[in-house]
């Protein structure tokens, strides 16, 4: 059974990972929560405990270019890499604004299904 110390909302939006400054991988969020991330990569040149960037931009907000956030590697498995933010230090608006637009994107999905379904 897991036990999750905060709500996690589903992903689906690009992100790339640096280590050291340097563009290594490119992934895709696929949740996320206001304490870190599930990315999915096939990248694992990583260690337990490592600190990494993420990069990514929010969809529609092209005037804010691209956020980048710190983490550190908590888990990594043949789908990818599970990052936590505790620890580093991170813009808390960015990551709460990162949230909202993962909720706003996922309740939009949620109701153009219902649409699709309605129409067939």
């Amino acid at each position: 059974m897991e036990h999750r110390l905060s709500q996690r909302v589903e992903g689906g939006l690009p992100i790339l990972v640096y280590k050291r400054g340097m563009p290594v991988a490119t992934g895709m969020i696929r949740d996320a929560s206001r304490r870190g991330l599930f990315i999915a990569t096939d990248y694992s040149d990583v260690r337990l405990n490592q600190t990494i960037e993420l990069s990514f931009r929010f969809p529609e907000r092209s005037e804010r270019g691209y956020c980048t956030l710190s983490a550190h590697v908590v888990r990594t498995d043949d789908g990818g890499l599970g990052v936590d933010f505790d620890g580093v230090e991170n813009d808390a608006l960015t990551i709460s604004e990162l949230i909202a637009c993962l909720q706003e994107r996922a309740s939009t999905d949620l109701l153009a299904g219902r649409v699709r379904k309605q129409m067939h």
